[in-house]
């Protein structure tokens, strides 16, 4: 008995599995995450995340420019102020001369809008206890009184150029209140990407390395449970309700299933975000010589569209967008 079902049939060429592939990955998908350091003379490499750097003015701008010129889709930027200029409220995230602002106008200067700009709208960079709202007198973060900061925040990048503000503390109402100040304030255009499934992840360490984080304890009473799947489905439908226009999960490749929840019931374009831990798994596997470093990337970031991604940021954005 031989099979008169043969799926191999469609997989003898590359020009047939190119014809018949389900899922696509172009430069348009891509976000790129950059960091900005203020103090700095020239790029510093971090050293969890090899080929990762931490950007002046002018290699922010040069590096902005060589992923427009690769066709990615956007830019997220993250701002690592100086120790000394931090402080409780976080106060150098709605500074207009703080180094986020100051980096959102250096990139808007230079490529204006021919990528979408965006900003991460997050006080954990900000404050001298490295978490991502304010302190109330218990030592937990005050959900409501982090609000209001987050407002300012907004607000302020909005000012300095982004066209897409990343709401990334997970603080209930957050949406809902950026949406409420930026129309106040006349950028009823400046959209949001919530990040709206936002887990408590060990993946996230090298990050804590890129933007000099100053975290004392950790962020479990508002990232998510890994062990949860109903709450993240809850969570994207409160920020959808609260005026969303692009929703997010974080990190990408340990939480597949949820992107394909979220892309099931979302009317709003999904994000996912391949983070720092995954990027340096790969980088350091492909180091040792373990595994194919540009097939494990393109494996890697086609698996987060296959799951319903529309865009991915990954710190791989302009190289890949090069292959492609």
């Amino acid at each position: 008995m031989f099979p008169s079902h043969r799926p191999r049939r469609l997989r003898q060429t590359p020009a047939m599995r190119r014809l018949v592939a389900e899922s696509s990955l172009e430069p348009r998908h891509l976000v790129l995450p950059m960091f900005v350091a203020d103090g700095i003379e020239a790029p510093r490499e971090i050293s969890s995340m090899p080929g990762v750097f931490q950007h002046t003015p002018d290699s922010l701008r040069r590096a902005a420019t060589e992923a427009v010129e690769a066709g990615v889709g956007g830019i997220m930027l993250f701002g690592v102020p100086r120790p000394e200029d931090k402080d409780a409220d976080g106060s150098g995230a709605s500074d207009p001369g703080g180094i986020l602002n100051r980096g959102l106008r250096w990139i808007a200067d230079e490529v204006g809008d021919a990528t979408v700009i965006m900003a991460d709208t997050c006080l954990d960079e900000f404050t001298d206890h490295g978490h991502c709202g304010v302190l109330g007198a218990d030592g937990e973060v005050d959900n409501d009184l982090t609000l209001q900061r987050y407002v300012d925040m907004a607000v302020a990048q909005a000012d300095s150029g982004a066209h897409l503000l990343g709401p990334s503390g997970m603080m209930d109402g957050q949406v809902a209140v950026i949406r409420k100040a930026l129309d106040g304030a006349g950028h009823t255009d400046v959209g949001q990407l919530a990040y709206s499934a936002k887990y408590a992840s060990a993946f996230y360490g090298p990050f804590r390395e890129a933007v000099g984080s100053s975290l004392q304890g950790d962020r479990r009473t508002y990232q998510q449970d890994p062990a949860n799947r109903r709450e993240s489905l809850r969570e994207v439908d409160l920020d959808l309700a609260e005026g969303a226009d692009i929703v997010l999960v974080k990190p990408a490749m340990s939480y597949l299933d949820i992107v394909r929840e979220t892309a099931d019931r979302s009317p709003v374009p999904v994000a996912a975000y391949q983070i720092s831990g995954e990027y340096s798994m790969i980088t350091a596997a492909a180091q040792n010589g373990w595994i194919d470093r540009d097939a494990a990337i393109f494996e890697s970031l086609t698996s987060i569209r296959r799951a319903g991604a529309d865009i991915v940021l990954t710190y791989w954005a302009t190289e890949a967008a090069g292959w492609l």
